[in-house]
């Protein structure tokens, strides 16, 4: 008796444990979210190009391209100068040593990279934003410089630090450069972004010491404590490349990734419970000034450690910012392989539910997404990016949407296929023009609910959708929808099919 009890508890248990295994699964293909932003970043100085020609360069990118698309990413981080160098035409910076070998050697044969990711990734439906470094001017492991390059024409407004060359922050010309690079990237190329990282003063190093007396001293803003003048200094930055992209182009959104945590309790009443490097102390970065100012439309905190960290535990960095950066959209900046190496996706996962503020990820990096590091991708592919996803609102670029599309009918092109089309709607200047559009699919007689994306069959910038064959015995109701630049939504045009 006492074996059979036993017995009929641990099937109870396996039961139970089944129950809530498939609730669980259920949920997190229900909760996915209409709107997310989900995104990797390519970066250039992990040396993943070197000695590549361009031919196998391009189809390195295309095959990482495809995969991310495959596990469902809506968005492209691409770095485009790391050394105040350019993966790109410019005639302000050479060209880069990370792309070519030789810092100001053009490619040979020759191609833009920044263009070529650009046509690559609208034609995935992705976004792609363009990634700078501004301050820094050489990495540690470059040797040579072009005689073109900024610390050779002008050498007075560079700083070395712990072998590297950072562009002084405390200088207007050099806040005037780094914008006229931006402007010339902005003008010149259909970005949806621009994006920079955690690189600004930099990083503090034992022995090292930031040279900027003689900057201090010519134009001390009236500002005693140098920490506060440093401040000050990025604070200009950060407000005047704002201003400089949305000037040009409203549409293009401004992001930063800056380093996971903004200030230590010990140092702050309002800082997190953490104990490491900070923003605002250590890096003389204000994010949530930029922040709480709109001087950012999006943030993503690096926050790269795992649950637990005795220093930096990701549970209590999430839920940080997630209470303080609520005034921009708020993505988490995820290390792929610390997260498989502690087996945490799901439970990062559970805590993206818990935190309403969190409206999409950063992968670090592509190739660990790519390579699936830990499964991590296949996690995506098959459960939280399995639905089609479109970018998060940002009402405070604008809150105008497009008209609704035009005819929309379904058309027999021939025995063997039909065709839903449309014609894109009427409306001039960027906020009414349809780039893109959504179609829907809900069997006749349910509810017509665009905010469910469990009915999202295709976001297209096609005006038609090739429907699937049938036997005639089906009838849904297809809506279409059409979407600007920053993918703000038409009202729905509904139409009803038979399959």
């Amino acid at each position: 008796m006492r074996i059979e009890i036993i017995s009929r508890a641990n099937r109870l248990v396996r039961c139970s444990l089944l129950f809530y295994l498939l609730t669980f699964l259920l949920l997190s293909l229900q909760a996915q979210p209409k709107r997310e932003f989900r995104g990797a970043w390519i970066q250039a100085v992990n040396g993943q190009w070197v000695g590549m020609s361009t031919q196998q360069m391009q189809q390195t990118l295309r095959y990482q391209l495809n995969a991310l698309q495959q596990m469902g990413a809506n968005a492209i981080i691409f770095q485009v100068r790391p050394e105040c160098d350019a993966l790109y035409q410019s005639n302000i910076e050479p060209w880069s040593r990370f792309l070519t070998g030789q810092q100001g050697k053009a490619p040979n044969p020759y191609w833009d990279p920044l263009q070529w990711m650009i046509d690559e990734c609208h034609a995935r439906g992705m976004e792609l934003h363009a990634w700078i470094n501004p301050y820094r001017a050489k990495t540690k492991t470059t040797n040579v410089l072009s005689t073109t390059h900024i610390s050779q024409t002008h050498p007075e407004r560079v700083f070395p630090y712990d072998g590297l060359l950072v562009l002084n922050p405390g200088l207007q010309e050099n806040r005037d450069y780094i914008c006229s690079v931006v402007a010339d990237i902005v003008k010149r190329y259909d970005v949806d972004g621009i994006h920079y990282d955690d690189y600004f003063y930099p990083y503090p190093a034992a022995g090292q010491t930031i040279n900027d007396d003689a900057a201090y001293r010519a134009n001390p803003n009236g500002i005693s404590d140098r920490g506060d003048w440093r401040r000050h200094q990025v604070n200009l930055f950060v407000k005047q490349l704002y201003e400089t992209v949305h000037d040009l182009k409203p549409w293009v959104k401004v992001g930063v990734s800056p380093f996971g945590i903004y200030r230590n309790k010990k140092n702050d009443p309002n800082g997190s419970q953490t104990n490491g490097l900070q923003n605002y102390d250590d890096l003389y970065a204000d994010i949530l000034l930029w922040v709480n100012n709109g001087w950012v439309d999006y943030n993503v905190p690096q926050i790269y450690w795992e649950i637990g960290n005795r220093a930096a535990d990701y549970n209590e960095l999430i839920h940080w910012w997630n209470r303080h950066a609520s005034k921009r959209p708020l993505f988490i900046g995820e290390d792929i392989e610390r997260t498989a190496k502690f087996n945490q996706q799901d439970r990062k996962m559970a805590l993206y539910a818990e935190c309403p503020n969190v409206e999409g990820t950063v992968l670090w990096y592509a190739k660990a997404a790519v390579d699936n590091v830990g499964g991590y991708a296949t996690q995506l592919k098959q459960r939280y990016w399995r639905r089609q996803a479109l970018q998060p609102l940002m009402p405070f670029i604008t809150k105008t949407s497009p008209k609704k599309p035009r005819k929309v009918k379904a058309i027999w092109m021939s025995d063997d296929e039909q065709v839903l089309c449309w014609t894109p709607p009427r409306g001039s200047g960027w906020k009414r023009e349809a780039v893109k559009y959504v179609v829907y699919r809900f069997l006749q007689g349910e509810r017509v609910d665009i905010d469910n994306p469990q009915r999202i069959v295709a976001v297209t910038d096609d005006t038609f959708y090739r429907l699937p064959l049938g036997d005639g015995s089906q009838r849904y109701v297809y809506v279409v929808t059409a979407l600007n630049r920053i993918h703000n939504e038409s009202k729905p045009v509904k139409v009803k099919v038979r399959i």
